[in-house]
């Protein structure tokens, strides 16, 4: 009868560990910013970008230039004008310089939204890639171990190569 309880005990326990090593699940992880940053697809975006950040750029330094002549040109003729002429240009350069903040505003704006609107196909397209291989590998759970993303340990398997493969690069 002890010999019995003892076998029953250890079966229990044999069933009982077999099913927990069978329930964990398959964990694998990948940078996220690397990959997304090695795809050619992020380089023509960053030249896109580059390229109109280079035109807000020139029109700034445009605007610029043509405000400090306007300031030079006025101080060299304040003396001859009078205190209305002078508080109206005075208004003027106000005005003038009111209008470059509000451009270079714009413009970080404009960049910005341009960037989401390039990056977010290319993001789409890698985490497609990550879902297709972590599914054909088995994984149920694929953590992004992209730097402070709060993966401590990445000891598990990493998806880069194959990812990589399934993008084509």
């Amino acid at each position: 009868m002890k010999h019995l309880k003892t076998l029953v005990l250890a079966i229990a326990l044999l069933v009982g560990s077999t099913s927990f090593m069978n329930a964990q699940s398959k964990v694998a992880h990948i940078n996220t910013q690397e990959l997304v940053a090695a795809m050619p697809e992020t380089k023509a975006a960053q030249a896109e970008l580059e390229k109109l950040g280079k035109t807000y750029e020139v029109q700034i330094q445009d605007m610029g230039k043509e405000y400090e002549k306007k300031v030079k040109q006025y101080d060299a003729e304040a003396s001859t004008k009078t205190q209305e002429e002078n508080q109206a240009r005075i208004q003027e350069v106000a005005a003038m310089e009111q209008n470059i903040r509000q451009f270079q505003a714009q413009a970080q704006q404009e960049m910005q939204k341009k960037e989401m609107d390039l990056l977010r196909p290319i993001t789409e397209k890698a985490k497609a890639a990550i879902l297709k291989v972590a599914r054909a590998q088995g994984f149920h759970y694929v953590l992004d171990s992209t730097q402070g993303q709060g993966v401590l340990l990445a000891d598990g398997k990493d998806l880069m190569a194959d990812v990589k493969k399934e993008l084509g690069f």
